[in-house]
């Protein structure tokens, strides 16, 4: 006769377990998820390998329980439960159901107790229960009929299990329990006793009562313990023992698995971004092997993705090529994507094009194939002809995923890309910038989809070939499939952007808009004045030649300074400096931080910080930079990526021009090299200490208001207001404070930092913050208002509504909550002063283009512009800029534009 079994889960145990065992996960809204999907993963894992014929999973009821009557302190000592844990308790609990489990709350009863109750009414009809639980006391349940499992450490617990690992059987655990107590849930046990104790005991008595017995005869102090605590043992061992005898309101057969609610759980898994399972719900299979607890949530796997419904189509005839042609004249929107020879967008070539108009119906239009087996195909430069009129037709609306690389792609044949209506890209960094936004990782994480990775149809590292070596077949599934899932991204996220006012100014007047503008500038370059970089870099050079004999005599020896072993021998074997901070391997770091704290006392430091400097300089800046210009264009053309930075900023590469160091003399004079065209000059505008300007909008300050109304010195100002002294008094000394002051507390600077920075001791600092704070009390509001709207709605804005995503401000880990409070504080001024610069960029431009001027922008810094002005238009430029970047918006201060003109950047400045 076959045992039936039985299966308890202990579903409080694992909620504790999973929320604090697993990284803090949140979903793109915000909301914590880590509890939920560590419990359901650990649900779906029993449920594959556990064939049980009746199941349940039982969780704590809220209130008190038969065990507080007898001992009030019982569990007193437990904190609350985190916000972040509690949020996630009934959307856990709706997820069990809907997953079939009979999900058991007893009130007054303990989840313990109702499992042990079920396992003995199971034990009576001659059943096994298996109890999945991670708590140490429900081993006093096991016997022949019960075993333990626990999923988060692949433990099982039988019998001679439970002796091997407490050293006693399971009949002895409460007497066990009762001897050591239970600490968690405020049980005393006999003070000073611990497990070997209590085992040496019970081995010694048999049992509790026994040993109670046998009190006198314990020697030493642990003998006295044990007899003080002899009134106290009775009620610890009642409290510890699992009643086996609560009166329930159902039986073991009531618990039935039920059929899952499909509809419920796709509901809860969209909403909680859980996309593997979503697919396993789409695919038909309730319950596939769960991913590793500590597993990413969003790992794909190899299970079919795509509907099997899809239908791509090659384009290898003038007729198919004639047929997509007018379903492309008649659709509303289209996806359009290139494929390439390369990734750079300047150099890259066109090998084959996708479109996509409907859901899982796509094409893919190859025209420079060169494998071994490539089909005839239509000709590029003629299907291009074809295609230019629909490509440069604005009321044509067009979408893609970075669609800014296509256009550049598409001018490189001479075709101008008009009509350029939405970019998934764009849109997921609007609707969740702190996520990744790769197209596999939206596809995933939006969709539930697995797509082609490049890697599968190209290869990778030393063995991938170019995608005009692809197979034409395998290329048209990739990038169909591109194009078709771009059109799917768009409908899923574009609503979600256009249901809420706030996120769709952000895309449609900030993002979308920009898009054309950066494309424009990437493609307009700077020149370079090479000659003066190559002088500049044979100077660097000469310099970092004398540093080098300088830090030889100062170290006593030669060594290499650019060997991090050498240096550390060098500074503290042989120098015997104090040794900062280590290395993840243990050894002495040498790294900047350190570096910079130790040149405050000794010479070596100081110039190995020279050195590297100069060093990073040389390779970066003046040896690279000649090397970057396109040979076609004589120019260096960054590249601006504008869906990185959560914050909104754009960022720069290839080259990064946003880092150039302007704090020394030697960074100064690299921006000598960025030169205007002869008859041009560099008009350079940039916004005058915005980010203050924005905290004194954003806190609504009197004291700040005032000073920028008055277009006073704001470092002054407040100089006066902390030291308490006329404004015309205030000193260079004093005027430093307050700008490190005024600039550090937006980024969230401590007392510590201000202490490192001023170099004066900490409780100085804290003075200095604490009179900041009460002279201008509105900035302490906006700070402490900020931080708890971050808390609750997990995420802040900017002025203009951009959504600045904070994912470890629930954290329980201090030092990341702490770091996303800072961050909170900063973002909204960081993240308004980027928008405020966007804007700026776009008025410019429209300005631009509807004056036919022939001035441009060539550059975004931070918080500046700078454009390349023909001498004849300089006058006009230099009246109009600053009130166009003044008027893109009104705060509660004015705007301050500061502009500068020279034949080369830094001229300009």
């Amino acid at each position: 006769m076959v045992t039936k079994k039985l299966l308890l889960v202990d579903g409080s145990s694992y909620l504790y377990r999973a929320f604090h065992a697993l990284p803090d996960m949140r979903n793109g809204a915000g909301e914590p998820t880590s509890a939920i999907y560590g419990v359901l993963n650990m649900l779906r894992r029993l449920k594959k390998d556990i064939a049980a014929d009746y199941s349940a999973c039982v969780f704590d009821a809220k209130g008190k329980t038969f065990r507080d009557d007898w001992y009030p302190e019982y569990k007193a000592h437990r904190p609350s439960m985190p916000d972040d844990l509690a949020r996630q308790i009934e959307p856990l609990h709706n997820a069990i159901r809907a997953m079939g489990w009979p999900l058991l709350m007893i009130d007054g009863v303990e989840a313990d107790d109702v499992i042990g109750t079920l396992a003995r009414m199971a034990e009576a009809e001659g059943m096994h229960s298996i109890i999945s639980t991670g708590d140490k006391d429900m081993a006093q349940l096991v016997n022949e009929h019960v075993t333990l499992v626990n999923t988060m450490t692949s433990e099982t617990l039988d019998t001679a299990a439970v002796l091997a690992k407490f050293g006693i059987p399971p009949a002895c655990i409460v007497d066990y329990l009762t001897l050591v107590g239970d600490a968690v849930d405020n049980v005393p046990g006999v003070e000073k006793v611990g497990p070997k104790t209590a085992v040496k005991w019970l081995t010694e008595y048999g049992t509790l009562d026994n040993l109670i017995a046998h009190a006198d005869e314990v020697k030493g102090a642990v003998g006295d313990n044990l007899r003080r605590a002899l009134d106290w043992l009775p009620t610890g061992r009642k409290l510890i023992t699992i009643r086996t005898d609560i009166t329930l309101p159902m039986g073991v057969h009531d618990l039935l698995m039920g059929t899952p609610d499909k509809a419920t759980l796709s509901a809860l898994y969209t909403r909680y971004e859980f996309k593997s399972w979503l697919r396993d719900l789409d695919n038909g299979t309730s319950s596939p092997a769960a991913a590793p607890v500590m597993a990413d949530m969003f790992a794909s796997d190899t299970a079919p993705a795509i509907p099997a419904q899809r239908h791509y189509d090659t384009l290898l005839s003038q007729a198919q090529l004639d047929t997509w042609l007018a379903r492309l004249m008649a659709a509303p929107l289209v996806c359009v994507d290139t494929e390439t020879t390369s990734l750079d967008p300047l150099q890259a070539r066109i090998v084959g094009l996708s479109f996509a108009i409907e859901p899982h119906h796509a094409a893919y239009l190859p025209l420079a194939h060169a494998g071994p087996d490539a089909p005839q195909q239509l000709d590029r430069d003629s299907v291009l002809a074809q295609l230019k009129p629909w490509l440069e037709d604005a009321t044509r609306a067009k979408l893609g995923q970075n669609l800014k690389y296509d256009m550049h792609v598409l001018a490189n044949h001479g075709i101008h890309l008009a009509g350029v209506a939405h970019d998934t890209l764009l849109q997921s960094y609007v609707v969740e910038s702190h996520q990744s936004r790769n197209m596999d990782s939206l596809a995933l994480r939006h969709l539930g989809v697995t797509t082609i990775t490049y890697a599968e149809v190209a290869g990778k590292g030393a063995g991938q070939i170019g995608f005009e070596q692809v197979d034409v077949a395998r290329a048209a599934e990739y990038a169909a499939e591109d194009a078709d899932v771009t059109l799917q991204l768009h409908q899923t996220m574009y609503p979600r952007i256009a249901a809420d006012a706030r996120l769709d100014y952000v895309y449609r007047q900030l993002e979308m808009p920009l898009l054309p503008i950066l494309w424009q500038i990437e493609r307009s370059g700077v020149l370079l004045d090479v000659k003066l970089l190559d002088t500049q870099s044979r100077e660097l050079g000469q310099k970092m030649l004398a540093l080098e004999q300088q830090a030889h005599t100062a170290a006593g020896q030669p060594f290499n300074l650019n060997s991090p072993r050498q240096i550390q021998e060098i500074l503290f074997t042989r120098l015997g400096l104090p040794v900062i901070k280590k290395t993840p391997g243990g050894v002495p770091s040498t790294d900047e931080d350190v570096l910079t704290q130790l040149a405050l006392d000794y010479p070596l430091p100081k110039l190995l910080l020279e050195y590297r400097g100069l060093a990073k300089l040389k390779s970066t800046y003046t040896d690279k930079l000649p090397r970057m210009i396109n040979p076609a264009t004589g120019r260096v053309h960054t590249s601006y990526s504008q869906a990185v930075a959560v914050t909104g900023r754009l960022s720069s590469s290839d080259p990064n021009l946003q880092n150039i160091p302007v704090k020394t003399a030697e960074g100064r004079r690299i921006r000598e090299a960025f030169i205007a065209a002869p008859g041009s000059c560099i008009v350079s505008a940039d916004y005058s200490q915005i980010e203050l300007r924005i905290m004194a909008h954003l806190s609504n300050d009197a004291s700040l208001l005032k000073a920028f109304a008055e277009d006073a010195d704001i470092h002054s100002a407040t100089a006066a207001e902390i030291f308490g002294m006329p404004q015309q008094e205030i000193g260079p000394e004093q005027r430093r404070v307050a700008k490190t002051i005024n600039f550090g507390l937006i980024y969230g600077m401590s007392a510590f930092g201000l202490a490192s920075q001023l170099g004066i001791d900490r409780t100085a600092a804290q003075s200095y913050i604490d009179r900041y704070f009460a002279r201008y009390p509105g900035v302490a509001a906006y700070m402490q208002r900020t931080r708890a709207q971050a808390r609750e709605q997990g995420y802040v804005e900017t002025v203009f509504g951009r959504r600045l995503w904070l994912p470890e401000i629930r954290s329980t880990n201090k030092q990341r909550r702490d770091g996303a409070e800072r961050a909170a504080i900063n973002a909204p001024m960081q993240g308004t002063a980027a928008d405020l610069i966007k804007l700026a960029m776009i008025a410019v431009q429209g300005w631009l283009e509807r004056e036919h001027l022939h001035s441009r922008l060539i550059m975004q810094v931070h918080d500046e512009l700078v454009l390349e002005v023909p001498d004849a238009e300089l006058e006009r430029v230099r009246g109009t800029l600053p009130g166009l970047m003044c008027d893109v918006t009104q705060l509660a201060v004015p705007l301050k534009v500061g502009l500068g003109v020279g034949r080369n950047w830094e001229a300009a400045h």
